[in-house]
């Protein structure tokens, strides 16, 4: 199972559409996460309508549409993973033990907010992943987002992908 996360598309503030090479990913994945900072409820649109299978949050920057859309927390069981994704999950700084205790029935939680990619494993097992944003790159070298396969309900091939400058 291929798998496509991605967060804080802040569209069209910063950017006015999604990355061609991103476009093209997400009819190739089986399950679309996306972990809020959507901002405009097109982007929402176009994903439910590309997507196989799309779970996803509203972020801080969502206004009530997508609030009213889109969940604060959402989950998902696939292939006997389970999964998490929420927006915020406060400071670098001890952020494993935190998720660990607030989410312990997941296996990985998917994260946004910061804009700067993260793949942590917390001491009880929890995998955090943070994919960066595919349009806002803000301190960060690049714009990015994740790719994952899900084999016998092992998460693996976790791939952060750079995107062009524009």
């Amino acid at each position: 199972m291929r798998l496509l996360l991605m967060s804080d598309t802040h569209l069209p503030r910063r950017a006015k559409e999604l990355p061609p090479q991103l476009l093209v990913e997400i009819p190739r994945a089986d399950v679309v996460f996306h972990a809020g900072d959507w901002v405009d409820a097109a982007t929402l649109d176009l994903l439910e309508r590309r997507s196989r299978r799309l779970v996803g949050v509203h972020g801080n920057n969502d206004g009530p549409e997508l609030r009213a859309r889109l969940p604060e927390v959402a989950r998902a069981e696939l292939d006997g993973v389970r999964f998490g994704v929420v927006h915020e999950t406060g400071a670098a700084q001890g952020r494993e033990a935190r998720c660990a205790a607030r989410f312990p029935d997941l296996d990985v939680l998917v994260f946004g907010h910061s804009h700067i990619p993260w793949d942590t494993v917390a001491p009880s097992g929890l995998r955090l992943l943070n994919p960066g944003s595919p349009t806002d790159r803000r301190r960060q070298p690049h714009c990015t987002y994740l790719t994952a396969t899900l084999t016998d309900g092992h998460l693996t091939d976790v791939e952060l992908h750079r995107l062009p400058q524009r």
